[in-house]
């Protein structure tokens, strides 16, 4: 067993990441989103911790002290700190909120289990006296998964899973690593690394977001083109329900039965709560090289990472913008609005691995890039990017600080289809709310399809909650019709699952009610969240 060096520090309660680098924008910057988009000051300045309200504590005492008989006394916290720490996640209108004040969402108390025994202590007292838990990760869900509906239950808990933070084991041989779910993806690195190993698994949410979390949402990181998504790299898992323990995953495939292993990667903590994780692992790196390259449109970039998702060998990052995210820029505060030395759009490749492997498929993705009309740029934007990639949440963070609405969604199609959803997504945004600023990339690819990622600012109203929730409701009626899925890696949560419904039809929500209905009849699992 090892733990990791450095401790996993708490988030910005009413934000992203670390309070340090919480940054007003430049009075430019926010002189142009006055220009042109309307932006003004909010009129009321946001909360401070100490006006955070909060609603009384709902536990009754000797379920409280039932639980602290499990973990220790330690480990069950129903002080302000934590409860508000632990208080939705880290969507814009999460975040409009806790700016606001408004914690009325927070748990009764945060439990925080050292074992898988532990866990599966709590989950049956918690079934039996009828009390809802919300696993609890990194804290990071912007599709309000960290959200338990109350009613009928008499309380909510946060289960955080902090406490189980090891690498368990390191197969060499097989190149598998067991690793527990509370580790943050910064903490899995370092401890892998101590063993010449890597997950490869970057998303914008790394620094904070962790394993169990990863898996819950079927996360996919900016190095999917090379690495995969991080539910391919799930070789097995332990989980703990209600009902009992499972222990999914013997072999790297099996033809025995359907895969079960399926049935909790995406789960959200609706189903039951993983405490182990066997993970597929890498080599680190030797080399790491990164390049720009610019297309005429998004439409010629596009057919150009179809090339070569298809006829490989792909990079290990393949980014593409479009005209407008091009345009503005979102690597740092002070780009936003400055437009790019060339028109078009940027194109960013990354390649990992030993050296000869990297200049063999550098040299062959520059022959394709080459091949359908782009110029090269050097390494720079591709430098600029890497070294920038976790710092959007804090520009949106500054932008809502200024008095701008801006928040992200996504969706993936197949390549055919791909220019229909882009198109209806882009559509119903600028209908809903009139002349906002709508940027998009494709971040994840595959041989049949990609995702689309989109990023909306816009002036705030004088109700910025129903401003967005109009928008986004618009946005999924229009992914749901073009015929994309309502979600390639953030998840369903409660945002998403009504539109999520309507993807897999009514007897896909029977038959996931079912799987409810046996692992957790008393429906204590993040009730609210992803099952129709």
């Amino acid at each position: 067993m090892e733990t990791p060096l450095t401790s996993a520090e708490p988030m910005l309660w009413s934000g992203w990441g670390d309070p340090a680098k919480a940054a007003e924008l430049p009075a430019p910057v926010r002189d142009l989103l006055a220009e042109l988009l309307g932006v003004r000051a909010p009129a009321v300045p946001a909360a401070t911790f100490g006006e955070v309200r909060l609603p009384p504590v709902a536990l009754p005492p000797p379920v409280l002290a039932a639980l602290a008989t499990v973990v220790g006394d330690e480990h069950v916290r129903a002080d302000d700190d934590a409860r508000i720490r632990h208080t939705r996640g880290k969507s814009t209108p999460d975040l409009l909120l806790m700016r606001a004040g408004d914690a009325s969402d927070a748990p009764d108390a945060v439990v925080l289990p050292g074992s898988h025994d532990e866990v599966a202590a709590v989950l049956r007292l918690c079934a039996e006296h009828r009390v809802a838990v919300v696993p609890f990760g990194g804290g990071t869900s912007v599709v309000g998964g960290l959200v338990a509906a109350r009613p009928g239950f008499a309380g909510v808990v946060a289960l955080d899973l902090a406490r189980l933070n090891r690498l368990v084991s390191v197969d060499p041989v097989s190149m598998v690593a067991e690793l527990e779910p509370g580790l943050r993806a910064p903490q899995a690195e370092q401890l892998l690394a101590g063993h010449g190993l890597t997950l490869g698994h970057f998303p914008q949410s790394y620094e904070y977001a962790t394993l169990g979390g990863f898996a819950a949402a079927r996360s996919s990181g900016q190095a999917s083109a090379g690495y995969g998504r991080f539910d391919d790299m799930v070789a097995g898992l332990t989980v703990a329900t209600p009902r009992g323990t499972l222990e999914i995953g013997r072999a790297p495939r099996s033809a025995a039965g359907p895969d079960l292993r399926q049935v909790f990667l995406g789960s959200e903590g609706a189903l039951g709560v993983i405490t182990s994780l066997r993970l597929r692992v890498h080599r680190t790196p030797a080399v790491r090289a990164y390049e720009g390259w610019r297309f005429g449109s998004f439409a010629a970039g596009t057919a150009a990472v179809r090339r070569l998702a298809q006829e490989g060998p792909p990079p290990t990052v393949l980014r593409l913008s479009d005209e407008t995210e091009t345009m503005v820029g979102l690597a740092k505060p002070a780009d936003l609005g400055a437009a790019g030395r060339d028109s078009g759009c940027l194109l960013v490749a990354g390649f990992e691995g030993a050296p000869g492997d990297v200049a063999h498929r550098r040299d062959r993705a520059a022959a394709v890039l080459a091949e359908a009309g782009g110029v090269h740029l050097g390494p720079e934007p591709g430098e600029k990017w890497a070294q920038g990639r976790f710092s959007a949440p804090y520009l949106r963070d500054s932008l809502l600080a200024a008095g701008a609405t801006v928040e992200t969604l996504e969706t993936a199609g197949f390549w055919s289809n791909l220019p229909r959803l882009y198109d209806a997504v882009r559509l119903a945004l600028l209908g809903a709310l009139g002349s906002p600023l709508v940027m998009c990339h494709i971040s994840h690819v595959y041989a049949t399809g990609a995702s689309l990622y989109f990023t909306v600012v816009t002036a705030q109203t004088a109700d910025p909650l129903a401003q967005w929730a109009a928008a986004k409701r618009a946005a999924n009626e229009a992914i749901v019709q073009a015929g994309g899925t309502i979600s390639h890696h953030h998840g369903v949560g409660r945002d998403h699952r009504e539109a999520y419904a309507a993807e897999i039809g009514d007897l896909g929500g029977e038959i996931l009610r079912g799987i409810k209905e046996r692992l957790d009849p008393a429906g204590i699992l993040n009730p609210g969240v992803l099952i129709p």
